[in-house]
């Protein structure tokens, strides 16, 4: 069994309260979801209007399925035009790691 995580770090572009902020954060939570059936949620920043952590996780019996369905989440997120992806941290994990 192997885990994977990515944390991104976004900017988000014209935003000016919380309530924006939500509308551009949950269809990036909810395509991440339904397109790769990982569990995603917004994990940091939540007092700041322009910035957003998403947290992101999931689990394969294969490290190189594990591998392309964080890809294929790491450029969905990317590619989308109301954010800047400023960094993302990947882990991943596998059966004989301590």
């Amino acid at each position: 069994m192997y885990t994977g995580t990515l944390s991104f770090d976004l900017l988000l572009g014209e935003v000016s309260s919380l309530k924006q902020k939500r509308s551009v954060v949950r269809p990036i939570v909810a395509e991440l979801q339904r397109k790769y059936a990982v569990s995603v949620a917004e994990v940091g920043e939540q007092d700041l209007y322009r910035r957003a952590r998403i947290g992101l996780a999931a689990v394969s019996g294969n490290a190189g399925h594990l591998t392309d369905i964080l890809d294929r989440c790491e450029r969905l997120v990317a590619a989308r035009p109301e954010v800047e992806l400023l960094s993302v941290r990947r882990r991943i994990h596998g059966e004989h790691d301590d």
